[in-house]
């Protein structure tokens, strides 16, 4: 088996059990479902995964509970912690390098595959301490003995400056439910605490998507959880009103495969960037215009739009009070079909809400945290009820 760590942005833990249960089946144990992250048990290797919702994803070594490992809140600790039950193994105890557990005193597993089989693309690593989702500072003694270990049993040289990959020891504080699987901590004993660390390889290295992405633009994780959430259909017709730099567009078209994407942005470096993006695309699967949202009923007929998918200007551009949301509701109507579906990413200001007309029925109400900004997903189905006033 293989036990993954996975992030992913805050709010979206229902949907992410739900994708993970879907793509895996009955072959998944999810033991932990946190805020912005999950521990996940699979038969299925890391190569075949393909989840295009985290942020990142990290294969398990070890893992302690507060109650019983003596874990306290502090990387110092939490690092000590796990090194103790690492300090004395050895490769060569290993035969033909197959997955190896090991139980540690407090009956713990130590899965050692992660530490000893690494891709051909890891030749250098570090070591990061992750406090309570912030970085943590390292004793140096211990940083180098976590350094020489991890080194002697993986094979990799340390490289503090720029690594091919990150070894995590990461401390968590939950106070709400968890779900545990009884084979990774001992069984038949209470649970006072929900306080838990995980000593870890990170597999997808990337910078922050604040450092990759354009000013604005969304990451394409969340990008993913949208599309998904608005249940795509090939022969949809989906349109973007206000698609930025393409993020939507990308995930519909690439992970969804729709054949017909209508797209819109009136800011100059936005719409030149994606419009480039998706030039090579031909035989109309993708519609780009330049130009206000309001437009769009001179772009695309009446009716002829299946699913709306948009992330409008509330983020770092200033909007009209609710002027703005009426409009762009009123544009909704004119070219959504009956039936149709919106799925909307929008400040969580309790302004907003007011603003949708009757013949929007919300479906869903997904609160989120993006880049530190309180945010909703909104997921709507349209009723022609001759509401709006054209």
């Amino acid at each position: 088996m293989n036990l993954f760590f996975a992030s992913f942005f805050p709010g979206l833990q229902n949907v992410i059990a739900d994708v993970i249960k879907s793509r895996l089946g009955s072959g998944v144990n999810i033991i932990r479902l946190l805020d912005g992250a999950v521990l996940f048990e699979t038969e299925t290797s890391y190569d075949k995964l393909n989840f295009l919702c985290f942020n990142n994803i990290f294969a398990v070594i070890n893992i302690l509970e507060e109650s019983r490992a003596g874990v306290s809140h502090n990387g110092v600790n939490t690092l000590e912690n796990h090194i103790r039950y690492i300090r004395n193994i050895k490769p060569q105890s290993v035969t033909e390098k197959k997955v190896l557990t090991l139980k540690t005193p407090c009956n713990s597993a130590v899965y050692l595959n992660p530490l000893l089989n690494n891709s051909k693309s890891f030749n250098t690593f570090r070591v990061v301490i992750s406090n309570e989702n912030k970085p943590a500072s390292i004793d140096e003694k211990l940083r180098l003995e976590a350094e020489e270990i991890i080194g002697r049993l993986s094979g990799l040289k340390v490289n503090r400056a720029s690594p091919d990959t990150e070894f995590w020891f990461l401390f968590r504080r939950e106070d709400g439910k968890k779900q545990m699987a009884d084979n990774i901590f001992q069984e038949g004993k209470s649970r006072e605490s929900n306080n838990f660390s995980v000593f870890m390889k990170r597999l997808t290295f990337h910078s922050s998507w604040e450092k990759n992405l354009h000013r604005g633009e969304l990451p394409p994780p969340l990008a993913w959880t949208m599309c998904r959430l608005a249940d795509l259909a090939h022969s949809d017709t989906v349109l973007d009103p206000f698609c930025g730099y393409g993020s939507i567009p990308q995930a519909a078209l690439k992970h969804f495969h729709i054949t017909k994407f209508i797209a819109c942005d009136k800011a100059e470096e936005a719409a030149c960037y994606t419009a480039a993006r998706f030039k090579k695309l031909k035989n109309g699967g993708f519609i780009f215009h330049k130009g206000d949202f309001s437009e769009l009923p001179s772009v695309a007929e009446e009716k002829s739009i299946d699913v709306i998918i948009t992330d409008p200007p509330w983020g770092h551009f200033k909007v009209n009070d609710n002027a703005f949301p009426v409009k762009m509701f009123d544009i909704f109507g004119k070219l959504l079909k009956d039936g149709g579906r919106a799925v909307v990413l929008y400040a969580n200001d309790g302004k907003f809400p007011k603003t949708i007309p009757n013949c929007f029925a919300l479906q869903e109400e997904i609160p989120i945290l993006l880049s530190g900004k309180k945010a909703v997903i909104y997921k709507f189905i349209f009723k022609n009820q001759h509401l709006l006033l054209y």
